[in-house]
């Protein structure tokens, strides 16, 4: 926590704003939402605040940003999120919802491109996370720390996404641990389990968002059917490809969706 506290006061210092008001983690797809939510006051190399580090993954950028919305409010925007499959522990993947908290940050927004399981969402569809699995045999949490899940992903935020954009459907996210694409057994196994979307990312950070005491909004965008849904092999390139046609429109409902916050 002593990391995320220092974060912040980088981010402080570095923005000239003392406290956000809302956070956002940009998944694969999802940033060019940061153009349109309102003006960057301020672009920061992630490799320059505490306990950040460069990007691994293709798609995503190594800055935090700092935007005022028309609305007046200020968001902060991670650009640099660190996956559980990297090897660097718990505490790294989840830094940077602990720095938005220490920032301020009353809402996290979490964002990410995912495998569908239903073959009537496809590539390109975007999914309110309602609920999720956490299949990583672990949590951002340590000790007798004892935390209600019950409505982790907001009914309010979602609610006004869906004022936003009605058509929007909702799902259980299943979070793998990666790197390796699932299995046709294992997306199987997600199905039978009440999973909708498969992924690699999002659970653990939205756990320790509510542990921080954030209202958390979950939006994935499906990039590709999972294994054994479709006959189609899986590839990062296809991800990629998906989340570059699909991201002006999904970026300008993101944007409209943080509008009404």
């Amino acid at each position: 926590m002593a990391l995320a506290q220092d974060a912040a006061a980088a981010i402080a210092e570095a923005t000239g704003i003392p406290e956000h008001d809302f956070a956002l983690v940009l998944g694969s797809g999802w940033g060019g939402a940061a153009e349109m939510i309102g003006e960057t006051t301020a672009t920061i190399t992630t490799a320059d605040i505490p306990g950040f580090s460069a990007p691994a993954v293709q798609g995503h950028v190594g800055t935090i940003r700092s935007i005022r919305t028309p609305q007046g409010k200020n968001a902060l925007v991670i650009g640099s999120r660190t996956h559980f499959y990297e090897g660097k522990g718990v505490r790294a993947v989840v830094h940077g919802v602990r720095t938005a908290a220490a920032s301020g940050c009353k809402i996290m927004i979490l964002t990410n491109g995912c495998g569908g399981l239903n073959p009537a969402c496809g590539p390109g569809t975007p999914v309110l996370i309602k609920d999720h699995i956490n299949l990583t045999a672990t949590s951002p949490l340590e000790g007798a720390t004892f935390v209600d899940l019950t409505d982790l992903y907001s009914s309010r935020l979602r609610a006004i996404a869906k004022e936003v954009d009605p058509s929007l459907d909702e799902g259980v996210y299943v979070q793998f641990p990666g790197p390796h694409y699932e299995t046709p057994a294992e997306v199987q196994m997600a199905k039978i389990i009440g999973g909708d979307l498969v992924g690699m990312s999002t659970a653990l950070e939205a756990i320790a968002a509510r542990a921080a005491g954030m209202e958390v909004f979950g939006i994935s965008l499906v990039t590709n059917l999972a294994a054994g849904i479709s006959d189609q092999p899986l590839s990062h390139e296809e991800v990629i490809e998906a989340g570059r046609e699909a991201g002006p429109r999904i970026s300008a409902l993101l944007a409209d969706i943080v509008g009404k916050l």
